[in-house]
């Protein structure tokens, strides 16, 4: 896979990193996130407000430590 750097200002990095849902999470995974947000606000707003509140509610349940790590979610099904 093909990578890149791009140059942000230090306000908007630490904006990504409040949008993080876990501590390893990849700025190119928080940016897919918002273009998926936009495309879906451009096509369904209300489908938009949607995932925006699942997002949030996502975000709240990792800070309250309930998810699977990938070893344990691999575990769990076996592989």
């Amino acid at each position: 896979m093909e990578e890149t750097t791009i140059r942000i200002k230090q306000r908007t990095k630490q904006e990504l990193d409040t949008l993080r849902q876990y501590k390893n999470e990849s700025y190119d995974e928080v940016l897919r996130k918002i273009i998926y947000i936009v495309k879906i606000s451009e096509k369904d707003p209300e489908l938009s407000q949607k995932a925006i509140k699942e997002l949030h509610a996502a975000r709240e349940r990792v800070k309250k430590g309930e998810y699977y790590t990938e070893e344990e979610m691999k575990k769990r099904l076996g592989l």
